[in-house]
Parts: structure tokens; sequence; C-alpha cells
């Protein structure tokens, strides 16, 4: 080994201030420091073994990639270390010795809004993972030896602008990093020294770097081992989503699913996912077998567990999975991704983008076999989230259909069907999709709108979701066939010769449709005699694009403004109260019976009666008379 004295250098930046924004501004968490430092080192050995595959001369180095994390309580100090690649004299000078490489101003201007917004995820998109350690430590050094060499150098600063550069002995490659931890603090935080427990250690490693593919052992230094005590990683080391399927069993999966849900039950699904190409990932998730309970809670748990390769980021990340997709669980890898990547950073990140959409249509090809293979969980599944999922034919216009092809709709023939076989049984003359929305499917199924359907066999989509109202107005068609509701007042039933019942010639005379009209006065915008209706006396339908009574309750319980209701009264010519009414001519109480007509189409729609007084004095009197 070369010998020489200690070398002083500076620093390439404002060192003094980027640690200090760093250390008391930005860092919430003082453990993520130790995740820094053996994702380094994890990095440190993948670079080692690709050097390997180049270089026969390293090759043996290569082989048993370990980190070793030790804390020696006597001296206070915390070392973590690695047999990668290690370091130059002139790459320690590089890596160690320029803060923010992306850009001094730049680095700072980012540090200080941080301290503003609370965002505590700067550190790994400016590269200066490292000097978290100053987080916990007022004094790090770094013995490194890189591979192949014989030289090795001792880095050390204290943080103050400066550090040092001087050689060392160290046996073999590598690099150990040691913090000497600050003194303990009066604030109440957590102090430095509760690092020196191996306890605390362990549990950090199994939280943030549980599936970093080399082992990490923790031990106190001095610390005596029992006769027979054999060595015990840290880490589990199985990142399940890294191997092919056929490598894991079952109950592998089912004990991961378990172990990142905590439900007991089997998951209805498992998708294992690797995507090559301009954005590599890993992604193992799950659909579970029942609904969280947070489904539908704005601030709910949703989102999958990120890791960047196999270091833990973050729980519930929203911004990989669209929140229609909200009840998937499971984890995503990402080769690409920057640690400590902030959630700011995430959704402007181009890559997240892609990584989100080859999930998505991962997810949604999974249903599609699904619905096709295992018909019956599909079922299971569309009951629980199958509400859930229509969300999306709004909120993602680029799998709007492809989602719509996944819909199980409740039919006026009984049971659910989907539109892709709805359009294939469409009648010889049919050019629409019919639907009625606005209230529960039971209610629907009895709704007097459908009376002239069902008469011709015509199919109804009943749609009784609140969500439904807003997909199919946004939707407007299926492939080149078009949603109609039933509720609208210029409905085109398509003809079917012989089999329309018209009205007599002599109530479309009798002028009683215009009296009842004027002594309804405001409450309708028409009244008008009805071709829909078979067996009622009465229905609601709606001028222009319908609104469904119910979504109009919900608008307006949000606070929201709806458009005004231009409600038209339909009659039944065929029904005996309106030939009732007809026959009475100009003696008729119209007040009395517009009274009885609309409250008898409000409750046929699942409305209550907005004067109930009225509706019953009506109903007396002209069942008395």
């Amino acid at each position: 080994m070369s010998q020489g004295t200690m070398e002083r250098h500076e620093f390439q930046s404002e060192a003094r201030q980027v640690l200090e924004l760093m250390i008391h501004s930005v860092y919430s968490n003082p453990d993520i420091f130790l995740r820094e430092l053996i994702s380094n080192a994890s990095d440190a050995i993948d670079k080692l073994r690709i050097e390997g595959l180049r270089d026969e001369a390293l090759a043996d180095l290569a082989k048993d990639g370990r980190i070793a994390v030790v804390a020696d309580k006597e001296q206070k100090n915390l070392s973590v270390s690695d047999n990668g690649i290690g370091m130059s004299h002139d790459e320690l000078v590089s890596y160690l010795g320029t803060i923010a490489r992306s850009g001094t101003k730049e680095f700072v201007r980012a540090m200080k809004e941080a301290a503003s917004s609370g965002n505590a995820d700067l550190i790994g998109q400016f590269g200066v993972g490292f000097y978290s350690s100053f987080i916990v430590a007022d004094r790090v050094s770094v013995e490194t030896r890189k591979a192949g060499s014989d030289e090795a150098w001792r880095w050390g600063s204290t943080g103050d602008g400066t550090y040092t550069l001087e050689p060392c002995e160290m046996e073999g490659c590598g690099t150990r990093v040691t913090l000497h931890l600050r003194e303990k603090t009066d604030d109440g935080d957590a102090s430095p020294e509760d690092y020196l427990s191996a306890w605390k250690l362990r549990g950090i490693v199994k939280r943030y770097s549980d599936f970093v593919a080399y082992p990490i052992y923790v031990e106190e230094a001095g610390a005596e081992k029992k006769d027979g005590e054999e060595e015990e990683p840290a880490n589990s080391m199985k990142a399940l989503w890294t191997r092919t399927e056929s490598e894991v069993s079952d109950d592998e999966y089912g004990e991961f699913y378990r172990h990142v849900t905590h439900d007991w039950e089997d998951p209805l699904e498992r998708i294992v996912y690797k995507a090559e190409g301009t954005s590599e990932f890993h992604a193992l998730l799950y659909i579970p077998a029942r609904p969280p309970m947070d489904l539908f809670y704005r601030d709910g748990h949703h989102g999958v567990q990120l890791y960047i390769r196999r270091i833990f980021i973050m729980n519930d990340c929203r911004e990989l999975i669209p929140e229609y997709l909200r009840f998937v669980k499971g984890v995503v890898d990402s080769e690409d991704l920057s640690l400590n990547v902030s959630r700011e950073i995430l959704q402007q990140d181009r890559r997240t983008a892609q990584i989100k959409s080859g999930l998505t249509r991962k997810v949604l090809d999974s249903l599609k076999r699904m619905k096709q293979e295992r018909p019956d969980e599909y079922k299971k599944f569309w009951e629980i989230f199958g509400m859930v999922l229509k969300e999306g034919i709004v909120s993602d216009t680029k799998n709007a259909e492809a989602i719509m092809r996944l819909c199980l709709l409740d039919s006026s023939r009984g049971g659910r069907t989907t539109l892709e076989d709805y359009v294939s049984a469409m009648k010889d003359g049919q050019k629409s999709v019919y639907y009625l929305v606005g209230g529960p499917v039971s209610a629907l199924a009895d709704s007097p709108k459908l009376e002239a359907f069902k008469a011709k066999d015509v199919e109804v989509l009943l749609l009784g979701d609140p969500v439904d109202e807003v997909w199919v107005n946004t939707a407007r068609a299926f492939g080149d066939v078009s949603f109609v509701s039933i509720s609208t007042e210029e409905l085109d039933i398509f003809d079917t010769p012989g089999e329309e019942k018209k009205p007599d010639e002599a109530l479309e005379k009798a002028g009683f449709v215009a009296k009842l009209k004027e002594a309804l006065g405001s409450a309708v915008e028409d009244v008008k005699l009805s071709a829909r209706l078979v067996d009622s006396p009465a229905t609601f339908v709606q001028k222009g694009d319908p609104i469904s009574p119910q979504m109009r309750h919900f608008f307006k319980s949000m606070g929201q403004e709806v458009p005004e209701e231009k409600r038209v009264l339909e009659l039944n010519p065929n029904h005996p109260l309106v030939k009732k009414l007809a026959g009475e001519g100009d003696t008729a109480d119209f007040a009395a019976w517009g009274t009885l007509l609309t409250g008898l189409a409000a409750i046929a729609d699942g409305e209550s009666v907005e004067k109930g007084r009225e509706f019953t004095k009506a109903l007396e009197k002209l069942l008395g008379e």
C-alpha cells in the first residue's frame, strides 16, 4: 500500500448550509439514515458482481456478498460495512466530496421548500443519501478499498465544510462507514444513542431493508455468542416479486399476502408482473376476497407498497395505481426511481406514469381472464368491488371501454348481463342500449317506465349504484351503440308494427290534459299522454339530459348546484283512472286529480310525496265520489 500524509479538502458545495437544512428541517424520521447506508452497501455489492462477470480476477470476490451493522456502545459509534466494489482515492473525492451534484442552488432551494411544506423525502433525488449520517453523527469516517487494488483510504468529516483523506490499512475490498454518534439531546426526541441497541437496529432493518438481496447481520461489539449459536441475518431476503412464479409456492405467496395486508383470508387473485424496457419494475399484487373497511374513505389506506431496488420506501403509494383500483394490494419494486422520492416527485415523474399505466393494464387483463375462465370467482369480485371499478369509466378514458367490458349489469329480464351480451341480443331494428337509473335495483325493476319494454320483450339495464348515472352519461356509447335513458321524454322506442296500443280518439280530443296541466302549474313542465305505460296510471319523465331524483338529492346534500328540474307527467290513456278523469269533463276536480297522479308517479319512482297531507285528502275525496 502506498504511504502518504493526510489530505484536507473542501466540499464542492456549501456543505454547512446543506447539512444544517437537511438535519434540522427535512428528515422527520432519523431512522432513514440506516436505510440509506444499507442501500449504498447493497449497490456496492451489486457493482462488484457485475464487474466479476467482466473480469475473472474479481469473480471470486463477488461470490458471497454480506452487510454488517455493528453497534459499539463503549465507543458510541455505529458502523455499516460491506464487501462490495469499494472506492479509489479519486472516487472518494468524486462521490463523497461533492454534495448536491445536481447543483447547489437548486438543492438548497428544494431543501428550503421542503422545510416549509413538511416534505421529508428529497435526499435521494439529489444523490446525497450518504449525508443523512450527520442526522445522528457529529463525525463520520469511511474506510474503503477498491476491488483489485492494494490501496485503502480513510475519508473523514465533521460536516463543517471540509473533509480529510489519508491512506489506511484494510483487509479485502469493500467499504466501512463509521458514525460517531452525537451526545444525548434534551429535546425529547429519539436520542442518537438509541441506535446502539441491536434490537432497535434489527427493527429498522426489518422495516426498510427486509428484502435486500444480501444478508444483513446486526450485532453489538464485544457481545459474546453462546456455544453453537449461528449468525442469523436480520433480513429475510425473500423478495418474492423478483423470482419467477414457478420458483415460488402457493404457500409462500399466501404468507406474503398476509404479511402485506394482515388479512388471513386467501385473496381472490394474485398478479405477478415484470416490466422491462423504458421503465423496469417488478410487481406482486393481490385482489382481496373482502372489502377493506376504508374502501370508500377519502383518507383511507389505499395504494401499494413502494420499494426501490428492494429497499422499502413507503406504504399506501396512491401514485402508482389509479383510484378506481384502490382495492388492489401488494408491492411494486422499481429499478429506476430514486431513493427517498417524494409523493410530489412521484406525481410529476414520467416513469411513475409508465409504471401506473403498466400496472393498470395488467390488472384489467387479469380481471378479464378471471371473468372468462373463473366466472364464479369473478361474480364474487364484482359483488365486492364492481361499484369501485366502474369509477374508472369516468376517470380513465383510455381504458373506459375495457372497464365497460368487465361490467356485470342488472337486467330487466332478471340476473345480470354484460354489455357485449346485451348488444348481441338486441332486437331487430333496435339501435340503442336502454337503461334506467335512480335507485335500488329492486325498485327499478318495478318502475312503470319498463312496462312498454317488457311488453315488447326489450331488455333494459337497471343501474342502481350511485356511480352508474355518472359513468353512463360520461361514456354515452358502447362501441357504436349509444346509451339511451328510458326516463327521457322524447323516447324513440323502435317500431314494432301492430304492437303499439293507440289511445282512444275521444280521449285525445277531450282536452282534459291541458286543464290538468293548468291546475298543476309550475309543479310540472308538461302533461301528455304516454305510449310507454301499460299497467300504471302515470309516471314522470324528463326533458333534456335526465338526472334522477336520487342524484339530485345527492348533489344538493353536497352543496352542489343542480340544474332546474323539468319533469313531464305522462299519463296512461288506457288506465281506468285516466279514463275516469277524462269522462268527468269540465266537472272534474283537476287540482285533486293532479295531486293524486303526481303523487302516484312519485311513489312509483321511489320518491316521497312532497305534500303528503294534500295527497291523502285528494285520495279520500276521489275515492268517496
